[in-house]
């Protein structure tokens, strides 16, 4: 199948690729468009793995001040160099990842900034929650399925964005890893503080 100019443009719109790199995944992919897109999603995530061993020592503090002055969001969002810092999409990713922070009130960024202690109170009180009619491992099992769930929950990078329509069900870190491909730097959720009148 031959592979136009056009095919290649649109997968570049779609995945912010590289030329080269989207008229690679389409030969790869003969000329599939979706599993093309897979491709190159799959390396991005692979390339912005090795990216997160860089040093992200700019980027912005986003704010977010629901419409009813209740809630109020700071995040820090880094990346590696001032020029990404600047740039309107960057701007625009930390900004949607603080509107997520006020409505979805997470309580850590990822799963490494929870404490130990925290993590084992939750296990032992999902333990004490399982069906005791079940064997004990099918116990354990179901113990760590809703563990990963309350995880989910409650670790920024884990959850689905609150505008699933936009964002399409993807993760913060998902999309973190997008932005991340996209500009070719490391980019980090470093911190975030999130008030809420009377908490």
């Amino acid at each position: 199948m031959s592979i136009t100019a056009g095919d290649v443009k649109a997968l570049r719109d779609r995945t912010g690729a590289g030329m080269m790199d989207a008229k690679r995944a389409l030969e790869e992919a003969d000329g599939d468009t979706e599993k093309a897109h897979e491709i190159l999603r799959i390396k991005g995530q692979a390339k912005a793995a090795k990216r997160g061993e860089r040093a992200a020592g700019e980027g912005v503090i986003a704010s977010y001040i629901h419409s009813n002055d209740r809630i109020g969001v700071l995040v820090e969002v880094n990346c590696e160099t001032d020029f990404v810092a600047r740039t309107d999409e960057f701007k625009q990713f930390a900004r949607d990842i603080a509107i997520h922070i006020a409505a979805a009130a997470p309580r850590w960024v990822s799963e490494d900034d929870v404490p130990d202690d925290e993590l084992e109170r939750e296990r032992q009180v999902l333990s004490q929650q399982a069906d005791t009619s079940k064997p004990p491992e099918v116990q354990q099992k179901m113990t760590e399925g809703r563990l990963r769930k309350w995880l989910e929950e409650v670790v920024l990078l884990k959850q689905e964005h609150v505008h699933t329509d936009k964002h399409e069900g993807r993760t913060i870190e998902q999309l973190r890893t997008e932005i991340s491909t996209k500009t070719g730097e490391n980019v980090v959720i470093r911190r975030f503080a999130r008030f809420q009148v009377g908490d």
